[in-house]
């Protein structure tokens, strides 16, 4: 019997991990229009304990079921067809998208076309389309091979940013002249910020863009460029109160929340929830001064503006920011890979205790090559 790797947590205290051995199907047995993909390499970032953190409520658990009591991350990398029996799909083929951590998944490939085709695993249908869908390396117009570090790392944080930034212009900053980003050293906050400052020249609205991060971190988000001005998380209550102002969080901390929407109260024009890098703070923030938090489901902005522009348009526009941001980056960020199993869980935990620096960048891999 064949087997495979699957990196599992505990969906109730995330320390937990259990690397599991499961079978694999031969390639005769797979079902007619299913193939076997072996997971090659995927990046480990806060954005994937964001996805442990909301697992229930954005439903993140749904894509790849497994043992009770049990979850396995999404992540974002690259995959080869390891055997195939759908037609149009070859063996050897390398893909982009969201897998499971685990060195295989089984998928049944519908809508296949040059460059994409999408995951119609009966489980997946009522998920949202834009986790379920697999780029074509060969026909990707975002891919480098040169790049697939940065790819991995940045490409489905940076969509996110890119919607983000979208969904307040969209909205005209909701009449806010204050942007606040907390969290300001993640990577998706950072896209953000990078966008932000690299269009406002061009928007009607003018803003300040303000970044709160810890001490030590502040010099490196600094020195960036993309905000004006970076406070320490103690220093929050130097944010001037009377500036009409949208919040980003991006670190789920009800703590910090609660303390913005009281330091800006009225002025505080609206409160956006995004990741969840300060997962173990997370918690019920109780009545809160201000407009209340809803969270940012960037499906749905990218649903939003597929159905206006057209999905070529909306992809051309992603690949122009794409383009810029990756030049940006490439001046700081340090990749580090790590593979197989242990390689693995260590870099896992050093994720979810927040211990990395946030110019380095992880990717791993269940193989051992």
């Amino acid at each position: 019997m064949t087997t495979g790797l699957e990196f599992r947590v505990d969906r109730e205290n995330f320390d937990r991990t259990d690397i599991a051995e499961v079978a694999l199907p031969e390639a005769d047995e797979l079902e007619p229009g299913q193939a076997l993909l072996r997971v090659d390499r995927f990046a480990l970032t806060a954005n994937n304990i964001s996805y442990a953190a909301t697992g229930v409520a954005l439903r993140y658990w749904e894509f790849f079921p497994t043992a009770p009591g049990m979850g396995v991350i999404p992540v974002w990398g690259f995959a080869e067809v390891a055997a195939s029996r759908c037609e149009g799909l070859d063996v050897g083929e390398r893909l982009y998208g969201y897998w499971p951590m685990a060195t295989h998944l089984v998928v049944t490939p519908g809508h296949l076309s040059r460059g994409s085709f999408v995951d119609v695993t009966p489980h997946r249908q009522s998920l949202p389309v834009i986790y379920n869908q697999y780029l074509r390396c060969a026909a990707d117009p975002l891919y480098r091979q040169d790049t697939e570090a940065l790819q991995m790392l940045l490409r489905p944080l940076f969509t996110t940013s890119f919607l983000l930034d979208d969904f307040l212009s969209d909205n005209n900053f909701f009449a806010a002249d204050t942007v606040l980003l907390t969290s300001a050293s993640s990577k998706t906050a950072l896209g953000m910020a990078y966008l932000l400052h690299r269009h406002r020249a061009g928007r009607e609205r003018d803003y300040r863009i303000i970044g709160l991060t810890s001490e030590g971190n502040r010099g490196f988000v600094e020195s960036l460029g993309c905000y004006d001005q970076v406070l320490c998380y103690p220093e929050l209550e130097q944010l001037d109160a009377q500036a009409p102002t949208v919040v980003v969080d991006f670190a789920g901390n009800a703590e910090l929340l609660s303390r913005i929407h009281r330091h800006v109260d009225t002025q505080l024009r609206y409160s956006c929830l995004v990741g969840a890098s300060h997962w173990d703070k997370m918690g019920a923030t109780g009545a809160l001064p201000g407009p209340e938090p809803i969270m940012f489901f960037a499906p749905t902005q990218a649903e939003k503006r597929i159905s206006e522009w057209g999905a070529p348009r909306f992809q051309q526009n992603l690949a122009q920011e794409w383009q810029a941001f990756t030049d940006f980056v490439s001046q700081w960020m340090q990749v580090e890979t790590n593979l197989g199993p242990t390689q693995t869980d260590r870099v896992y935990h050093q994720v979810l205790a927040g211990r990395l620096q946030p110019e380095s960048g992880h990717i791993v891999s269940l193989s051992e090559a």
